[in-house]
This record gives structure tokens, C-alpha cells and sequence, in this order.
């Protein structure tokens, strides 16, 4: 069993590698941070087609958080008062808003700051098997 979360992101995406790192220095989260286009899924427990959905949080039992979800236990895992800042997004109607800002910018994140060309998410099944 592992000893710390993982927190599975897309590191084909130059926001979400940013995103990632700039919580790694200023957060410092208490977690593995990993692409998963380098990281075992199966082992995991998650499907290709969930990692490239969303972020996500995978605890040492095995328990699989996405999208803001994953975002409030990464702020319940770090120092200071952002595990309050977690706390708060778990509950509704802060997590209901939490999931709608985050599919907001999930689907933007092409347009974010640092974001590419390759941040796009595919629309549509068909469009994810082209190259």
C-alpha cells in the first residue's frame, strides 16, 4: 500500500504541469504528484479516459477523488489554513459551485495562462481517436 495520496494530472497540458507545480511550491501539499500519461492506472484503480477528464486524488487505500474534489483534499493536505479552504469546498453549496468553476476551466484551459494548443480536451469519443 502506498504511504501518501497521488494526485494524477495531465502533463500534456502546460496549465494543468503549471497549476501542479505552482501548488507543489506554494501549498506544498502532502501528496505524490504525477502525469498520468507516466503513471501505472491500472495500479491506481482509474480508467485513461477519467485521468484525461480530470485531476485526481487517490488516496493510500485507494479512494479515487475528481476534478474540485481532488483540489480540496490537495488544500486538506497542505499547511496552514488551507486545509479550512478544503474543509469548505467538500460542502455544499461550495462544492457545488467548486465542481462548476472547475468544469469551467477544465474546459478553457487552452485558454489559461501558459495554456497550449494540446491543453484542449477532445469533445466528443470520435474526436479523441484522431490524431
Amino acid at each position: 500500500m502506498r504511504q501518501q495520496p497521488v494526485l494524477v494530472y495531465d502533463g500534456d497540458c502546460a496549465f494543468c504541469t503549471s497549476s501542479v507545480r505552482f501548488a507543489e511550491r506554494r501549498l506544498r501539499p502532502r501528496c505524490a504528484a504525477t502525469p498520468w500519461q507516466f503513471t501505472d492506472l491500472t495500479e491506481l484503480g482509474i480508467s485513461q479516459r477519467r485521468a484525461e477528464h480530470e485531476v485526481l486524488w487517490v488516496t493510500p487505500t485507494g479512494a479515487v477523488h475528481g476534478g474540485a474534489q481532488a483540489v480540496a483534499k490537495l488544500l486538506l493536505s497542505a499547511p496552514r489554513g488551507w486545509p479550512v479552504v478544503g474543509a469548505l469546498l467538500t460542502l455544499p453549496p461550495l462544492r457545488w459551485a467548486a465542481h462548476g468553476v472547475y468544469r469551467l476551466i477544465a474546459r478553457n484551459r487552452h485558454r489559461m495562462p501558459g495554456g497550449t494548443a494540446a491543453c484542449a480536451l477532445p469533445s466528443s469519443p470520435a474526436a479523441r481517436k484522431q490524431p
